[in-house]
């Protein structure tokens, strides 16, 4: 449980020091996302056997760091020259490689970068409170875990999927979801009267819905993650970060909930000013 803290602040302060250069240097969010991308795309090849196939892991690696610098149009261009080099390698290679594999990493690298990348496109939705967005959406995933963890740790008796994952509690569900309202209600208050000192006030109502549906969308990214694991005999996607796992297993949730915040803040200003 030590480390788990201990990793979720480090975490922590790296998107902390995001914020404290978005004004500076701008493109160190997208770096940041793009690295993240790459490294779960990293860690997907390693675990399904494909690192090697270089015909498969480099239009992957490329296409998950090209994304997070590109906007909507070029993404989806960017994307379609990856459909066709990875189907014209499953082609050429098709005694080395098979459909199952190319599936699997094919969906995997238009889910994680394209999902990762919805944080930058929150960013844009205000200059002036742009990183606000991104934070929130991702505490909003976070907090749902450490708030489920620590409630089923504690609380937890009745299994939510045991075939699934066998940890997850209803308990735990139930205490992720409180614990994640009560923390967005709280960042805004801190956001409100401690860095504009009232003058400014976010939209409690979007904080509840974010804090209610991320946490739930935080469970759903992680179990869905969990079947593709099992489905594809894996094990663990890695331990990059010490008590948390891989790459993956600490932004499968944050893959789910970033979406969710984008499209609900595109029509629901989190904050008016």
């Amino acid at each position: 449980m030590k480390q788990r803290i201990l990793s979720g602040a480090i975490l922590a302060f790296f998107f902390a020091a995001i914020v404290v250069f978005n004004q500076s240097f701008p493109l160190a969010l997208n770096i940041v996302v793009a690295l993240i991308s790459v490294a779960a795309v990293v860690e997907l090849l390693k675990a399904l056997g494909l690192a090697r196939k270089w015909f498969l892991a480099g239009p992957a690696m490329l296409t998950a760091a090209a994304v997070p610098f590109c906007d909507q149009d070029v993404g989806f261009l960017v994307y379609c020259v990856f459909t066709l080099l990875v189907f014209s390698a499953m082609i050429v290679y098709h005694e080395e490689t098979t459909f199952k594999e190319v599936g699997v990493l094919y969906s995997m690298v238009v889910l994680i970068p394209s999902a990762l990348q919805t944080l930058v496109f929150l960013r844009g939705l205000s200059n002036n409170h742009g990183m606000f967005y991104v934070l929130i959406a991702v505490l909003s995933a976070w907090v749902a875990d450490i708030g489920a963890y620590f409630a089923g740790t504690f609380f937890g008796k009745h299994k939510l999927c045991p075939t699934i994952s066998p940890k997850k509690t209803v308990e735990g569900l139930i205490g992720g979801i409180v614990v994640d309202i009560v923390v967005m209600l709280l960042c805004g208050m801190f956001f409100s009267y401690v860095y504009y000192q009232g003058k400014i006030g976010p939209n409690y109502l979007v904080l509840f819905l974010i804090g209610l549906f991320g946490s739930i969308l935080s469970v759903l990214g992680d179990l869905s993650f969990s079947i593709i694991k099992r489905s594809c005999h894996i094990k663990d996607f890695g331990q990059v970060i010490p008590g948390h796992g891989g790459i993956l297993d600490r932004f499968d949730s944050v893959i789910f909930t970033a979406p969710f915040v984008y499209l609900l803040v595109g029509f629901f200003p989190l904050v008016g000013a």
